[in-house]
Formats: C-alpha cells, structure tokens, sequence
C-alpha cells in the first residue's frame, strides 16, 4: 500500500415468516454445494455492530456464501469498520488496508467496507483506499447482495435458506438482539447520531423471529442492545407497543433463559417494566444505565437528561422493587470544564449510590460533536488518567462490598468455557445472572462431569474477589 493517505492520517490519532434452520444443518448444507463464494469477515466496534455484521453474514449465506477463518483463503473480505473513537478508527483504517493488500497480493478478488467509519467519510475514505471495491453506507446496505451478484460473485438466493443472523464467534450461547437503530439523544460528546441517524425501532414481530432463530441456533443468553432501550416503540405512537410489550412477547415466543438489559436511560425506566422484571424470572437482575457524571454542572454541559437527584431517586426506587439488581453504569472523566470539583462530586456520588459496576471512561474529542465545536479540550491526558485511575480504584472496592452480598447464595451458573487449572480447583468459567458477558467477572466454577459452554450448573456462591466470583457446584 502507497500514498500519503492524508485523510487517514488525520483519522489514525497522534495518541499510542421465515423457516429456521441449524447451524449444523447450514453448513452441512453449503459444504455439500461447495462452490459458494469463500466470504472472510472483520467485525469491529460495540455488540451492536456485531449484530449489523451477522445480519450481512445472513443474507449472504442465503446467497451461497461460506465464512472462512483465514481471510488469506476468502474471495470476498467484508469489514465493518468502527468510528466511535480515535483508537476504533485506526483499527479500521488499519484492517481496510491489510484487506486491500490481500486484494492486492491476489489471493482476495473484492473487499467491502461498511459500519460507522464508512458512514461519515465514505467519500475521504473512497478516495484513499482505492483497493476497497464497495464502500456501502448505512442507507446502503440492501445493495450488498446485488453489487456481489453483479460482479459475479454470489449466487441467486438460496431457497432452503433464511437468510437471517449468521453467528460467527465463540460462544454461541451468548447473542445480541438489537431492537432499534440511531439515537435522538443530544449528547456533546457522542457522535453516534452523526453515524447512525435519528432513531427507528426494529419492528416486534421481526425481533420476534430473529429471537426464535437465535434460540434455534444455541443462545442461552440473549442481550438486548440499542443506544437507549426505553426509546424502543416511541415513533409507534402513544398506543403502540413499547419496551414491556417487546418483552413480553420475547418471553411468549421463545424459551430462552435469559434476557439481559443493556444501555436503558433511566427516563425509560418505567412502572411497567420494573414490575415485569421484578415478575419474570427470565428477566436476570440486572441493568446497564449509562450516567456519564454526578455533577449537576458537567451534566448540563454534557446535555445529558438526567441530573443526580434524578439518578439518585431512580436508583433508590430499584432497589426498592427489586432487591437483588445489578446495577452497571459507565462514566466520562475529563470532559471539557471538569474542575478537581466537579470530579469530586462524581466521586462521592458512586460512593454514595454504589453502584455494582461503574464503568470509567477519559473523554476523547470527537470530531463534529457539540463539544468539539462549542469548548477546547482543555483536562490534560495526565489529569484524565489520574481520574480513571482514582476512580476506578474506589470502584473496585465498591463492587466487592456490594457484590459480596451474594456470597452463600445457590443460583444458576451460565457455563462459558472450561477453566486453566488453578490451586483451588476451579475445572470451569462462568457467570452469574449478576454478571454481564465481556463487561464484568466471571465465576470461577468447580464442576464435577462434562459441563460444557452454554450449559447451566445449580452452584452457590463461596468467595467474591474485586468482580469476580467463585462458585461450587451442588450437583
């Protein structure tokens, strides 16, 4: 790859109805025809965007295609790319430019990019990474199929085929349900809805049926995600379902064990659905409510909804109505025009509140945002640090005074992997309904048998470590 690239120089930052089918069956399938196209496939950025690639993946399948692991051996690399933060988008600019290379080398006939990066600098990015083939926006992306058609490289579609989420991963018992699209919050810091609009609900009864599959294919676990899930139902009208009802007919139509909530405003946390999570026992305890800052000051220069009064009382109403939550929420440290104040009161605050998990995240200016325009990024990345730092360290021992309540308890343990053998026995990795997938611990697990990823073990609680649990099983 030569060339000055400047654009991506300036990106990579200056700072270090349908039937179901198995998986099996799938692929038995495909292998038997054996001439689809060989599709190799980079998926980066958040779960949501795992989502997007495994429905691309789907409609492709339906046309023939098989995934290969080596990208080396595939015909036609899909990368969706990342544009959320400095580091995301010079992994990106990095995999489009070792896909082009392979491309250029020979052994890979078309690449195609799309995701957040491709959505705001399709043109700057068409014009220096000439090697990419397709580059597909948001608003693009039912050309997918036509424009590999026309190039000769997928098939019609397939008729014994869905077409619907190809998991590709590890843990197939664990997967994510993305139920809207964009986002209509107001954030200074967020570039979200400058990547993906305005937000748009994904229709119940398609949810519905992605769910059925899901559980078809293996999910034990299934974790609605969006950028706010109270917002789901909104541009329905006043009568039209909402987050509850979505819930309730997840419940009705498919057996899945879990259903985990992540990313819920706590505007959106309602009467309703707290007492349906309070009365489905296949709703786990647990939520993700994204504060950002405790400081009634910094949460207005954010334009974030809430101010801490607000976030208290909802708190204290949750735990309320339900005694056993896990409560994971995330904040930003210095944000333009934090002072040693400002910080301190968010410091007290999780003090305060204790929250079960507390995310910490250093502000980082993102081009096109309120704050990029409005105010100079004026915290040093020292300062930033030190505040992480500070405030993940009181987190840690938080968590450990908060999630060691559950020590003693007999609760289900969500195998995940077999363990490396340890000095005290642990045979197995799991976690508890208390414990999000790659977010939080996990549960160390002595099992006696042949317990396996995606299997449930009765066990109880014997230690809490920082996050993590260890656990023994009782049967």
């Amino acid at each position: 790859m030569e060339g000055s690239r400047i654009f991506l120089q300036s990106l990579a930052p200056k700072f270090p109805e349908e039937p179901y089918i198995s998986l099996h069956a799938r692929d038995t399938l495909l292998s038997q025809r054996g001439s689809g196209v060989r599709l190799g496939v980079i998926s980066l950025g958040c779960d949501k965007a795992t989502v997007d690639s495994e429905r691309l993946l789907g409609e492709l399948v339906g046309h023939g295609a098989h995934i290969v692991s080596e990208l080396e051996t595939a015909d036609v690399v899909l990368v969706n790319t990342c544009g959320f933060i400095d580091a995301a988008k010079r992994e990106s600019i990095e995999a489009m430019i070792s896909a082009g290379e392979l491309k250029r080398q020979g052994s890979v006939k078309a690449v195609v990019a799309v995701g957040c990066l491709v959505q705001r600098y399709q043109k700057e990015l068409e014009s220096e990474i000439p090697e990419i083939d397709l580059f597909l926006n948001f608003s693009e992306l039912h050309k997918l199929a036509p424009e590999l058609a026309a190039r000769g490289l997928i098939k019609d579609p397939l008729a014994d085929h869905p077409g619907v989420r190809h998991y590709f991963g590890e843990d197939s018992h664990i997967r994510y349900l993305k139920i809207s699209e964009g986002c209509d919050h107001t954030c200074a810091f967020c570039a979200i809805p400058l990547m993906r609009g305005k937000h748009r609900s994904e229709p119940l009864e398609r949810l519905v049926r992605e769910a059925q599959q899901l559980e078809v294919q293996g999910a034990k676990e299934i974790n609605l995600v969006a950028q706010d899930l109270g917002h789901w139902g909104r541009d329905y009208g006043r009568e039209g379902p909402k987050l509850p009802q979505l819930l309730e007919a997840l419940l009705r139509e498919t057996s899945v064990p879990w259903f985990r909530l992540l990313y819920v405003y706590s505007a959106g946390l309602t009467d309703e659905l707290v007492n349906l999570m309070a009365s489905e026992r296949r709703i786990v305890p647990y939520i993700d409510i994204p504060i950002q800052h405790a400081s009634n000051r910094m949460l207005k220069r954010m334009r974030r909804p809430e101010r801490k009064e607000t976030i208290r009382e909802k708190v204290r109403w949750l735990r309320e109505a339900l005694p056993d939550l896990a409560i994971r929420t995330t904040a930003i440290v210095g944000f333009p025009g934090e002072t040693d104040e400002d910080f301190a009161e968010l410091r007290d605050f999780a003090e305060e509140v204790a929250f079960e998990r507390l995310g910490v995240f250093t502000y980082s200016e993102q081009e096109g945002t309120r704050a990029q325009q409005q105010y100079t990024d004026d915290v040093p990345d020292d300062v930033k640090r030190d505040r992480q730092e500070e405030l993940l360290d009181l987190q840690r021992i938080i968590s450990e005074e908060r999630l060691g309540r559950y020590v003693g308890r007999e609760t289900d343990v969500l195998i995940d992997g077999v363990a490396e053998a340890d000095d005290q026995g642990a045979t197995h990795v799991g976690r508890v309904m208390w414990q999000a997938d790659d977010v939080d611990g996990v549960t160390m697990i002595e099992c006696v048998g042949g317990a396996k990823p995606g299997d449930f073990v009765r066990g109880r609680i014997e230690e809490c470590n920082d996050y993590d649990f260890r656990a023994v099983a009782l049967s």
